[in-house]
């Protein structure tokens, strides 16, 4: 009943939210907050070992009854939704206001509230029709945050070929989930492993997900996307949108029969996103564009873990699979607290000087000590800096797949080369934002709008503020993530399957 009830009110503060987004600005910030307070609240009782929450409707949409279900997969991933739409909601109260953006401001605001509520939908749906309606829905809403500036040429641009991208994987996931009906009888989710016919489905689904997660090289639509939205809109893409692909794959991989190397496909394509997307990062002199291909990056860190579990699965050594899933799982936690942290530093330069362009920077450590302090945190977290959290995932990884390399069995061989690209991958992290660092922050102004930048206010400040207390005590506690992390393992059942 606790999750149900947090749950209600979370939908009933959503719907307020909607109704006061074209209104008052306040109005609209204190029902989103209450809403999301609401919903985390219901995700971290099931996550602590509380009842999971199952509910079906009497009414009919689309010809199907509506069932919503909050296991411990779907809390995993709405944490992290209500942590950074929350204080994506505080922060673009600030950074892109009434008063500012007269013409987009209330419009932004809806369309956050629609955003937010369709990601929740995906994550709660069981039913593979509503699945689609939902998942068609928060595209719509994220295409209309992207171009909230739509003046500029190249924001419509980014926001034509997002849409474009978007609905390829679409397409891709309407052939999958009305096959799995299809062949099931029925639009209802859940366990089919015993169906060995649908193993071939799973090719369409990562192709649908992998697409929607920017998985290289499927990214191509990404770096446009996140580097020419709103920065609050850029960290809610970046941070969780691109998380609903890794959630298909968890979810999907744990219900469907695999075909024989799937395990090995995700682990090599994680591998090629992990090292090419920070091989293009340091190339580029766009601030928002460089942090565009380190989502891409992540994603890779992402599914090396989550493939390598289904390779050890294949070959009958889950042990080490485990390590690795549960550094994949942490990461898609890690990557949207400290990636969001990055975007919101990054919004405060742009705030502040006008322009995303590195080479026009330089010395603003000087005027905006705050955002710079907090930029610098959230570069050393993505590296995977000790102690902060992105340090503590990759570990994790990297101790499946050193384990896994010292047994001689067959998963060594996926092990070797990933642990050895994935050093690479750190590495070049490394040099990427030790050059952003000195660029940006250090050194003297190259320019006049660097020369007069000023710090951003108490809301653009205080939202970074909580997703640096995040990575810090994450990275320092990581034992109190532990249970929830365990839940959504069993929950996926990847580590059950031998």
């Amino acid at each position: 009943m606790t999750s149900a009830s947090f749950l209600i009110a979370a939908a009933a503060g959503m719907l307020a939210s909607l109704l006061a987004g074209r209104a008052s600005a306040r109005l609209w910030l204190g029902t989103f907050l209450g809403s999301a307070i609401a919903a985390g609240a219901a995700a971290v009782w099931v996550l602590a070992g509380g009842d999971e929450w199952d509910w079906s409707s009497t009414f009919l949409i689309g010809g199907e009854p509506l069932h919503l279900r909050l296991d411990a997969i779907s809390a995993f991933f709405l944490v992290l939704l209500c942590v950074i739409g929350g204080t994506g909601a505080v922060y673009g109260h600030e950074y892109w206001s009434d008063h500012a953006h007269p013409r987009s401001a209330r419009a932004g605001r809806v369309w956050w509230s629609v955003l937010g509520l369709s990601l929740g939908l995906v994550l709660l749906t069981s039913n593979g029709l509503h699945f689609l309606i939902a998942w068609e829905l928060f595209t719509l809403s994220a295409y209309f945050l992207i171009t909230l500036d739509r003046r500029r040429l190249e924001v419509r641009a980014a926001g034509w070929l997002y849409l474009g991208a978007s609905h390829a994987a679409v397409l891709a996931l309407f052939a999958f989930f009305t096959t799995l009906a299809a062949r099931t009888g029925s639009w209802e989710l859940g366990p089919m492993r015993e169906h060995a016919e649908l193993a071939p489905l799973f090719w369409l689904a990562l192709f649908g997900f992998g697409l929607k997660a920017g998985l290289f090289p499927l990214h191509i639509w990404l770096p446009a996307a996140h580097a020419n939205a709103p920065s609050h809109v850029s960290a809610i893409l970046s941070g969780v949108t691109i998380k609903l692909g890794v959630y298909g794959l968890v979810r999907f991989s744990g219900w469907l029969p695999l075909p024989i190397g799937m395990g090995w496909a995700v682990t090599a394509l994680g591998v090629i996103s992990a090292v090419l997307g920070v091989a293009f990062a340091l190339g580029q002199h766009d601030l928002k564009r460089l942090l565009a291909y380190h989502s891409v990056e992540n994603i890779g860190i992402i599914l090396i873990g989550l493939g390598f579990a289904l390779v050890t699965v294949e070959h009958g050594e889950p042990a080490w699979g485990r390590l690795a899933l549960a550094g994949g799982l942490l990461h898609v936690w890690n990557h949207g607290l400290f990636k969001s942290l990055l975007f919101f530093g990054a919004g405060s330069v742009l705030h502040a000087t006008g322009t995303r362009e590195m080479s026009q920077l330089g010395g603003l450590w000087r005027s905006m000590p705050w955002t710079t302090g907090l930029f610098a945190l959230g570069a050393a977290a993505i590296a995977g800096l000790p102690p902060l959290n992105g340090f503590v995932s990759e570990w994790l990884i990297y101790l499946g797949l050193f384990g896994a390399s010292i047994s001689h069995g067959p998963s060594a061989w996926a092990a070797i080369p990933s642990a050895i690209l994935l050093g690479v991958t750190g590495a070049l992290a490394l040099a990427c934002f030790a050059k952003v660092c000195g660029v940006v922050f250090l050194g003297a102004p190259r320019s006049p709008a660097a020369v007069h930048a000023h710090e951003c206010g108490k809301s653009m400040r205080g939202a970074m503020l909580v997703l640096a207390g995040a990575c810090a005590t994450i990275g320092l506690a990581p034992v109190l993530f532990w249970p929830s992390r365990r839940s959504v393992g069993s929950g996926s059942a990847l580590i059950g399957r031998d």
